[in-house]
C-alpha cells in the first residue's frame, strides 16, 4: 500500500484518530491527576587520591575512574541501606531504600551523583543526608588495608545534599504531549487498519479496479433523491444531474466504432439505485434529442411505472406472451421523445420469458424503431434474470453504490457478465460523496433560470405548434412499433 492510499484511508477514517486522541489525552489526564508529586534529593560527591608529578596524576585519575563505577554500585548495595536505616527511623526499609536511590556519573570524571526520589519531600532530604555520610563511612572502610592503615581514596562531598522545591513528576504539559503523540500514532494506526479490513467499496478508483472497466459516471449523493428521484423541475439543476449528463456523454462515447444502442443497467444487490439511474439516464438522453425507449425488464419488483407515474398493468411480459402488441403497450413519458415499456403482469417463470426468442425479436424490433434502448434489469446476484437480458443488448452498464456493496461482491457481479461474454461497457458509482471543492464549482458555475417574463409565464406548457410536433414525433414512433411488432 502506497503512502497517498494510505493518507486517503486516515482521511476518510479522521474521527477514529480524533477519538483515539481524546482517550488518550482522557487516559494521560487521569493517570496525571491520579499520580502522588515524587521529589528528587540530590547529592554530588568528589572522589580523590594524593598523587605526585604530572604522570602518578594521570595514572590516579584512571585509577579513580574506574573507581568510580564500583562506588556507584556500593550506593545502592544492602549494606548501605542497612545503615541509613539503622541510623535514623526514616518510615522505610533497607529494601524500599534501596529502590529510592539512583546513581549516574559523568564520563572522564570522578564524580559520582546520588539521587533519592520519594513522595514526601522532607524525607527525600534526610534519606539523601544519611545515605552520603554513611557512604563517605563505608568507603573508608572498604578501603581500609588489612594493617589498619588507610585507603588511598578520599571521598568529599562537592554539592548537596538539596531536595528540589518542585516535584518533578507527575509533569503535565510533558505528559499530554506523550500522550498527544501516542494517541496520534496510535489513530492513525487504528485508521489504515480499519480501511484495510474495510471490504466495502469506498471510491471510484476501487471499483474501476474490482471490475476492471472503465468509471463512466459517479452520481452524488442528494438528501432529496429519495422524495424526488427524477431529475426534472428543480431537480434538473442539481449536481446529480449534471452528473447523470456526464455518465450520458460518456456513454455515448465509450466506443465510437461500435456504439452501444440497447443498453442493460443492472447491479450487484438490489437498491443500489439502478433503476433510478435507468429513468434518470433515459431522460438526460432524451433531452439531448435522442429517440429513448425505456424496458423495465427487472420482473421480478419493478419500479419504473412508479417513478414516472406511468400505468404498469400491461406491458413486457404481456408483449412477450403474445397478448397485445408492443405498440399498443407503450407509453408516452412528458413533452420529451421519451417511451417507456412498462413490466407487465407478474409472470411466473420470469427467466425463460425473458431468454425467451420472443424477447430476442422484440429486442431486435425496438433496436429499429429507437435511437438507444435503456433496460432496467434484476440485480445479478439474486436472479439470473439480469444476466440473461443483458446477453441480448449490446452491452450492460454496472451500477453499484458507494459504502454499500463490498468488492466481492461487484467482482463477483462482474464476472457473471464475463463469464457469458457481456459487453461491460462501464460502471458507474452511485450515490458517491462529493469532495466539497467539486460541489462548490458546480454550484458557481450552474445554470439558474431566468426570471419569468409577461410574454411567457413561469412554468407555462410548450406552445401549440412544439406540442404539435412532438405529438407527430410519439405518434410515428408508435406506429413504427407497432408495424414491428407485427
Amino acid at each position: 500500500m502506497d503512502l497517498y492510499r494510505q493518507l486517503r484511508l486516515v482521511r476518510r477514517h479522521w474521527w477514529i484518530v480524533l477519538l483515539t486522541v481524546m482517550v488518550a489525552l482522557g487516559v494521560t489526564a487521569l493517570v496525571t491527576v491520579r499520580a502522588q508529586p515524587r521529589y528528587v534529593a540530590s547529592v554530588t560527591f568528589f572522589v580523590t587520591t594524593p598523587s605526585q608529578g604530572v604522570t602518578d596524576a594521570y595514572q590516579g585519575g584512571l585509577f579513580l575512574q574506574q573507581r568510580v563505577k564500583s562506588y556507584a554500585e556500593l550506593l545502592t548495595s544492602d549494606r548501605l541501606a542497612q545503615s541509613v536505616v539503622a541510623e535514623a527511623p526514616v518510615g522505610l526499609t533497607a529494601e524500599e531504600v534501596q529502590r529510592r536511590v539512583s546513581t549516574s556519573t559523568e564520563t572522564g570524571t570522578v564524580l559520582l551523583r546520588a539521587s533519592v526520589t520519594d513522595t514526601d519531600q522532607n524525607r527525600a532530604l534526610k534519606v539523601t543526608e544519611l545515605l552520603s555520610a554513611k557512604f563517605v563511612e563505608l568507603v573508608q572502610k572498604v578501603e581500609t588495608t588489612s594493617d589498619g592503615k588507610a585507603g588511598p581514596i578520599r571521598i568529599e562531598v562537592v554539592s548537596g545534599p538539596r531536595v528540589t522545591p518542585t516535584p518533578v513528576s507527575p509533569q503535565p504539559v510533558r505528559n499530554f504531549a506523550v500522550g498527544t503523540l501516542l494517541g496520534l500514532l496510535a489513530g492513525v494506526g487504528l485508521a489504515i487498519l480499519r480501511g484495510v479490513a474495510d471490504v466495502r467499496l469506498r471510491d471510484a478508483a476501487g471499483l474501476q479496479r474490482t471490475t476492471g472497466s472503465p468509471l463512466l459516471g459517479e452520481i452524488p449523493f442528494e438528501s432529496t433523491a429519495k422524495s424526488e428521484p427524477l431529475i426534472v423541475g428543480e431537480a434538473a439543476n442539481s449536481a446529480r444531474a449534471e452528473a447523470v449528463r456526464k455518465l450520458r456523454t460518456n456513454l455515448r462515447f465509450v466506443d465510437v466504432h461500435e456504439p452501444a444502442r440497447v443498453i442493460a443497467v443492472t447491479s450487484a444487490l438490489q437498491g443500489e439505485g439502478k433503476t433510478t439511474l435507468s429513468c434518470n439516464l433515459a431522460i438526460a438522453l432524451a433531452e439531448a434529442g435522442w429517440r429513448v425507449l425505456l424496458v423495465d425488464a427487472d420482473l421480478r419488483r419493478p419500479k419504473v411505472a412508479d417513478y414516472l407515474g406511468l400505468d404498469a398493468g400491461i406491458g413486457l411480459t404481456d408483449v412477450l406472451v403474445g397478448d397485445v402488441q408492443v405498440g399498443d403497450v407503450v407509453q408516452r413519458w412528458g413533452d420529451k421523445s421519451l417511451l417507456v415499456l412498462p413490466s407487465g403482469s407478474a409472470p411466473p417463470n420470469p427467466s425463460e420469458l425473458l431468454g425467451s426468442k420472443a424477447m430476442a425479436d422484440l429486442l431486435l424490433a425496438l433496436r429499429e424503431s429507437a435511437d438507444i434502448v435503456i433496460i432496467d434489469t434484476a440485480p445479478l446476484l439474486a436472479v439470473t434474470d439480469g444476466v440473461v437480458v443483458a446477453v441480448q443488448a449490446d452491452g450492460a452498464l454496472l451500477v453499484s453504490q458507494q459504502g454499500r456493496t463490498s468488492r466481492s461482491q461487484v467482482a463477483q457481479a462482474a464476472r457473471a457478465l464475463n463469464s457469458v461474454s457481456v459487453r461491460l461497457l462501464g460502471c458507474v458509482l452511485n450515490m458517491a460523496k462529493v469532495a466539497k471543492a467539486e460541489a462548490y464549482q458546480y454550484e458557481a458555475y450552474r445554470v439558474v433560470a431566468a426570471a419569468a417574463t409577461p410574454d411567457v409565464p413561469a412554468g407555462a406548457a410548450p406552445s401549440a405548434r412544439h406540442a404539435e410536433r412532438i405529438d407527430d414525433v410519439v405518434s410515428d414512433r408508435t406506429q413504427e412499433l407497432t408495424r414491428l411488432s407485427r
